[in-house]
């Protein structure tokens, strides 16, 4: 049988405008995570009674930052979720990116460090598949380019030194920020990423690159070589 469409009537209407409102005074901080999700399913289902559905994403990916970074077709096994819904979701997720990648574009980046790791996050964070990435920083440490190298499968990306190497001088680069990703969620550095990134620090060294750090992003966590004294 079809999925019978619950009608939105006056209860449904006050609960919307009252969780609304309540978001528009106190933000963030006065809802929860299925709450905020109500709030961004409002707009693909405007006739339906949605807290129930947003429970349900909250239950099944865990939080709201994993609903609004799961996979389309992931979201699709939901039953209620169609692609009205999914558009909103993945638009809340470029708009997420697009503002912490503002926040470090054309800044000096060691100075600021903290938005550097939640534009990380919320662009690999949860990814499914290993991406590497490279930061590109001038001589006064500010970012000039931020670059996609290579994606890999689930548990392994393959990285090419002398790639690397090859770009920064393309964009005459003084230092370059090394990041990829976990997709399991553990950003704990397997053997094969150390001895990478000692083989890009030896081609880079040899034409006065820099190698600041790699960060590697788990779900919510990172862990950077400089912290651990691998570089």
């Amino acid at each position: 049988m079809p999925e019978q469409i619950k009608p939105e009537g006056n209860l449904n209407a006050g609960h919307r405008q009252r969780l609304r409102q309540r978001f528009l005074k106190a933000g963030i901080d006065g809802v929860q995570d299925y709450e905020l999700l109500e709030l961004v399913l409002f707009r693909a289902m405007p006739r339906r009674d949605v807290k129930p559905l947003a429970k349900t994403l909250i239950r099944k990916f865990g939080s709201f930052a994993d609903v609004i970074q799961a996979p389309p077709h992931r979201l699709a096994e939901v039953k209620g979720i169609g692609e009205a819904a999914i558009t909103e979701m993945k638009i809340i997720a470029a708009t997420a990116i697009k503002l912490a990648q503002d926040n470090v574009l054309s800044r000096h980046v060691i100075s600021s460090w903290e938005d550097l790791l939640a534009y990380c996050q919320s662009a690999i964070g949860y990814e499914p598949i290993e991406q590497f990435r490279i930061l590109f920083l001038d001589n006064k440490n500010i970012l000039i380019a931020d670059e996609k190298q290579q994606s890999g499968t689930v548990n392994h990306t393959p990285v090419y030194p002398r790639e690397v190497v090859k770009r920064a001088l393309a964009l005459e680069a003084s230092s370059i920020i090394l990041v990829h990703n976990h997709p399991s969620g553990d950003p704990t550095p397997s053997k094969a990423d150390i001895q990478m990134t000692m083989q890009i620090m030896d081609a880079a060294a040899a034409l006065g690159i820099r190698v600041h750090d790699h960060l590697v992003i788990g779900r919510g966590k990172h862990v950077s070589f400089k912290s651990l004294g691998l570089l």
